[in-house]
């Protein structure tokens, strides 16, 4: 996996590279403080992977992922800033990846091999950026009993085909209710979703149709 780093901080460049160098399956293959040298680094090495900071000087980062849509490279974000419109900017633009620099090594590895896979990963830090709700209202009041049981299923991971195993539903009912869960949750994808019922507390809890 060949990995590009972008951040305006050479000794944040540095401290990354220390840490995915250690990994036989990543080669870190050039750094870039800019957008500009970003722009030149992808061209030329053709990254599987870039870790992109948001604040690069004068530059904004999510630009430079906007910027390389028509290319084969996944982005992660990897930022100090946990604001809801960074956040949601990224999703928008394609980022596959959103990681507080706070986060461990080892959850940034983890990170950097599901975005390679295609898949998203989001920092369980922004989990309360999810909950669209207030301490008092809580939007998965409104969902049905089995819809409740999906958003669990969702949590512990499980694929369409997996909860429809589980419930005895069909895929395309699981489909309807994934649907169905995002659109009252106000999120965006079952990633969310997932997020979303880690951060309530609902993955552990078995509700009761009363």
């Amino acid at each position: 996996m060949k990995v590009l780093l972008i951040d305006d901080h050479p000794l944040v460049r540095k401290g990354l590279a220390s840490v995915l160098s250690l990994e036989k399956d990543i080669e870190i293959v050039g750094e870039a403080g800019n957008m500009k040298d970003a722009l030149r680094a992808i061209a030329t090495h053709n990254p599987d992977l870039a870790l992109v900071d948001l604040r690069l000087g004068n530059d904004y980062g999510l630009d430079i992922i906007e910027k390389c849509k028509n290319t084969s490279c996944k982005f992660i974000v990897l930022t100090s800033s946990s604001s809801d419109n960074d956040f949601k900017r990224a999703e928008e633009v394609g980022a596959l990846g959103y990681v507080l620099k706070e986060a461990l090594p080892e959850e940034l590895l983890f990170a950097v091999r599901l975005v390679y896979k295609g898949r998203k990963y989001y920092d369980p830090g922004l989990m309360e950026l999810l909950m669209k709700t207030s301490s008092e209202n809580d939007l998965a009041d409104d969902l049905t009993p089995r819809e409740k049981e999906v958003l669990i299923a969702l949590g512990q991971g499980l694929s369409n085909r997996d909860i429809a195993e589980k419930l005895y539903i069909t895929e395309y009912t699981v489909k309807k209710h994934v649907s169905q869960i995002l659109s009252k949750l106000e999120l965006a994808d079952r990633t969310q979703a997932a997020l979303y019922a880690h951060a309530k507390g609902y993955v552990n809890q078995i509700w009761v149709n009363v």
